[in-house]
């Protein structure tokens, strides 16, 4: 058990870590309280903060599992003791932890007999496996067992759809919550004028309690950063006060020689200068490298990704400052 030192705000509230354990490593537990609150405070944290640990938190899980020759999900495979469903279901269960935007590959490839765990999966060294003795299989026979794998970073859960087979390639439902439960408690204090707010949370092992509690806190104010902003009118009512020209950044795309389109699709935003908040809009709406950006015009951008005019002007400086695109003077 781990006591963490209190934390205060400049507004007078503290919180700190009261208890922090490791059952295994699949499941950390982590209490915290935070305190004095007014009445009623306690109840409106509490809330958001339970909808944004359970929803808003970003997990990496297998998606989809490729098996050669196998004709079916529910087929067996001579020399595994499992079938192929119950190799899905297994690969479901790997706990992951990874700084991956989008999509990656990785496989596994193993000769029986023997047993296959989470540690035989070859994955890019930006996947972390978190338990290396989770079971997928048991050989019997000396065969080959080769096993293509889909890794996805993502939120909330995937239920596969009813065509899952596709290309010799099985989908699988996958959670990506790392926030496995959460509970809160109030509790008065100052003879019922103040509240303390108590949180229990419990995590997969791909992310800490206290790592949970800071992502969604971050989370949450990122989504409520655009109201402290003054109210710019619906734009698509509006579009005789936001002159756009016709240039899209997809027009100087086309002209950019191939191993510069490459350079770009290597790059990730958040490699770049841009401020968290750019960044969060942008990876919400599957913008995660400069190439994605680039194949968006600026309307697209405040549209799909929900900036304001100044963030797209602060992309349009990055690009010109850093990666010496030809973009126009005067775009807007």
């Amino acid at each position: 058990m781990v006591r963490e030192k209190v934390t205060v705000s400049p507004r007078g509230l503290h919180w700190r870590c009261v208890e922090s354990r490791a059952d295994n490593k699949r499941r950390l537990y982590g209490r915290f309280i935070l305190s004095p609150l007014m009445k009623g405070q306690a109840d409106t944290i509490g809330i958001a903060l339970r909808r944004a640990l359970l929803a808003e938190i970003e997990g990496t899980a297998i998606t989809r599992a490729k098996l050669e020759k196998v004709p079916h999900e529910y087929s067996t495979i001579r020399g595994i003791q499992e079938s192929v469903h119950e190799i899905l279901m297994n690969l479901k269960e790997i706990v992951l932890r990874s700084n991956l935007y989008g999509t990656c590959e990785a496989s596994i490839c193993v000769k029986g007999p023997g047993y296959v765990t989470a540690q035989d999966i070859i994955s890019p060294p930006y996947v972390e496996i978190v338990d290396n003795t989770q079971h997928i299989a048991s050989l019997t026979e000396p065969i080959e067992l080769i096993i293509g794998l889909q890794i996805e970073k993502n939120r909330f859960i995937r239920l596969k759809e009813r065509n899952t087979f596709q290309d010799g390639s099985y989908a699988i439902d996958a959670v990506f919550m790392p926030v496995r439960h959460m509970n809160y408690s109030i509790h008065s204090s100052g003879n019922g004028k103040q509240e303390i707010l108590f949180l229990e949370i419990w995590t997969n092992g791909s992310l800490t309690p206290k790592e949970a509690l800071h992502e969604a806190c971050r989370n949450l104010i990122d989504l409520f950063i655009p109201f402290l902003h003054n109210e710019e009118g619906n734009l698509e009512n509006n579009q005789d006060r936001i002159p756009f020209l016709s240039f899209t950044f997809y027009d100087k795309l086309s002209k950019l020689k191939k191993n510069k389109k490459m350079a770009l699709k290597s790059i990730f935003i958040d490699q770049s200068e841009l401020p968290p908040s750019i960044y969060n809009c942008l990876k919400r709406s599957n913008i995660y490298t400069l190439f994605d950006i680039l194949n968006n015009s600026q309307e697209d951008l405040m549209k799909k990704a929900h900036l304001h005019i100044e963030d797209v002007k602060q992309i349009l400086g990055l690009l010109e400052k850093n990666f010496v695109i030809d973009l126009p003077k005067n775009p807007f």
